[in-house]
């Protein structure tokens, strides 16, 4: 089903762009419509149609993609806390702010799943896979930084995400870095 969804939205996103870029300068100057361009618009229409169908026919068999998505949790040896104390562990050295961050965005193809989901209901699950992957992004990216430091682990994690542009947003992970004894 998701094949045949990005296909749907391949085959609007080439019609859509064909017709716009292609097709309205062309037949500004010309009278006829050619067949190329009543291909394209049959492309936006079927495009649009086939991924409706496809979020349709998952909805109601209750078949929604169910796929793991990244925790945003790495394999490292660095202890991420997201409060300001450590249970057990005595703070040796405090060594300041740590952040990672990361724009990220989806394809418009997957944006137009996204928004007919949006008109039938249920979970975006183009944006929670992209969320997830900015937040894996920054999460190590906070990491390494951390780990240029020397610390052992980093407290007070928080994330932060503000939209850009459009279906653009801006993920930013932050904690202190700290050495613990």
């Amino acid at each position: 089903m998701k094949i045949i969804r990005l296909i749907g939205s391949t085959v609007f996103v080439l019609g859509l762009f064909t017709a716009i870029f292609a097709g309205m300068p062309w037949y500004i100057h010309h009278e006829p419509i050619p067949l190329w361009l009543k291909i394209a618009v049959y492309g936006i229409i079927g495009g649009i149609v086939v991924v409706l169908l496809t979020v349709a026919l998952e909805q109601r068999k209750g078949k929604a993609p169910k796929k793991e998505l990244p925790s945003g949790e790495v394999q490292t040896g660095m202890l991420l806390q997201n409060s300001t104390e450590v249970p057990g562990r005595e703070i040796a050295e405090n060594l300041g702010l740590v952040k990672g961050h990361t724009i990220f965005a989806i394809w418009i193809g997957r944006d137009i799943s996204a928004i007919v989901r949006l008109i039938l209901g249920g979970e975006l699950v183009e944006y929670t896979e992209m969320m997830g992957r900015a937040r894996k992004v920054a999460t190590n990216r906070m990491i390494a930084e951390a780990e240029e430091l020397e610390a052992n682990a980093i407290i007070n994690v928080r994330f932060m995400t503000t939209s850009v542009i459009g279906s653009a947003a801006e993920l930013l992970a932050y904690g202190t870095a700290v050495k613990l004894k």
